[in-house]
């Protein structure tokens, strides 16, 4: 059988590019912090990585490399130069958990877009770093961050954009602070950085990447993470063709498209089947060689009721019956072809029962 992969939000494959530029890391690596010869190599390769990064996503201030978008959030949460805390309703789960039990929750609407009254009235509380996505990884719901930034700036906060999902594809938002993952866009797992505008507006701990993030540099990984970057294999235009076939063919099967009301990526369809299981809708497609998600695959495997879905107000009966399917590059009409018809079989076979 030829298995189909639609869960690229959870991880995509890692591009030809990608591959060759961590070998090329790998000849003759030695520790970036290095003083001799080889170090010295190793740092200029690392620099090259931080300056390509820059260059491709238009960003035009500081880099700090880390293992990925968690480990982004988590310096951000605990490190930046403001007092409070606050982060959508619909964030990743590492958001709530780094930003602390005192961080106050912003709603969002029945289509998982922020509530802007509701940022208004926290902003009004007092500077606070403000953690929105940019993309949410379990709908694909754009946020219109770059109409909320400039209040959050002039409330004397800082806003902090998780970008996993969104960099690479659509341009970053004028954000203060913004947390991105290689492996999310063809580059290796492992890496990820944190874009920062303004170093003073977090917390140094010392040790390496000028003192924001202590650990041994992976250079051959940020060599990975920046040519995944250069290689932009991402034809949203076509990908946004391939979510409108899957949209439409769910919902002739009387399926659900959440989200649909909001600006949404390409990249992520966010569907259900009312009365259904998303376990048993997993194994069902699993058994069908169509590789998809219920969720945040750090979380998903737990089976638990969608904290998203919930703060969105999905009714309960559908929200049982989610699934993500997430494109990546390489997929193609044939494999949306293929996962419409499963779900439509299934929709049939549910109805007979």
């Amino acid at each position: 059988m030829t298995r189909i992969f639609l869960d690229h939000a959870a991880t995509t494959f890692v591009l030809p590019e990608a591959r060759e530029a961590m070998a090329r890391g790998f000849e003759g690596w030695a520790n970036p912090s290095s003083p001799h010869a080889e170090g010295r190599r190793s740092r200029a390769l690392l620099e090259e990585a931080r300056s390509t990064i820059c260059e491709v996503l238009g960003w035009r201030h500081d880099v700090i490399f880390t293992s990925g978008a968690s480990e982004a959030v988590e310096i951000a949460a605990g490190r930046a130069r403001v007092p409070g805390r606050a982060h959508g309703a619909t964030e990743h789960a590492i958001v709530p958990h780094a930003m602390g039990p005192s961080s106050r929750v912003i709603p969002v609407d029945s289509s998982g877009l922020i509530d802007e009254q509701a940022l208004d009235a926290i902003l009004a509380e007092g500077p606070a770093l403000v953690a929105i996505q940019c993309v949410n990884n379990e709908t694909g719901v754009l946020q219109p961050l770059d109409r909320l930034a400039p209040r959050i700036r002039e409330a004397g906060s800082l806003l902090l954009a998780d970008c996993a999902q969104s960099a690479g594809k659509v341009p970053l938002p004028d954000a203060d602070l913004i947390a991105l993952s290689a492996h999310k866009l063809g580059g290796p797992p492992g890496i990820g950085a944190l874009l920062v505008k303004d170093l003073g507006t977090i917390e140094p701990v010392g040790g390496q990447e000028k003192g924001y993030r202590r650990g041994t540099q992976d250079a051959p990984s940020a060599l990975a993470f920046a040519a995944a970057l250069s290689a932009r294999p991402y034809d949203m235009e076509r990908l946004a063709a391939l979510r409108e076939k899957l949209d439409a063919g769910v919902k002739q099967a009387d399926g659900v498209v959440i989200g649909q009301e909001a600006p949404r990526i390409p990249t992520i369809g966010s569907v259900a089947m009312p009365g259904a299981s998303s376990a048993s809708l997993l194994v069902q497609f699993d058994l069908a060689g169509i590789a998809v998600s219920a969720g945040s695959a750090c979380s998903s495997g737990k089976m638990k009721e969608s904290a998203v879905l919930a703060a969105m107000g999905v009714a309960p009966d559908v929200a049982a019956g989610f699934l993500r399917i997430s494109f990546g590059p390489s997929t193609s009409e044939a494999d949306v072809d293929a996962f419409v018809a499963e779900w439509q079989r299934i929709a049939s076979r549910q109805r007979a029962a």
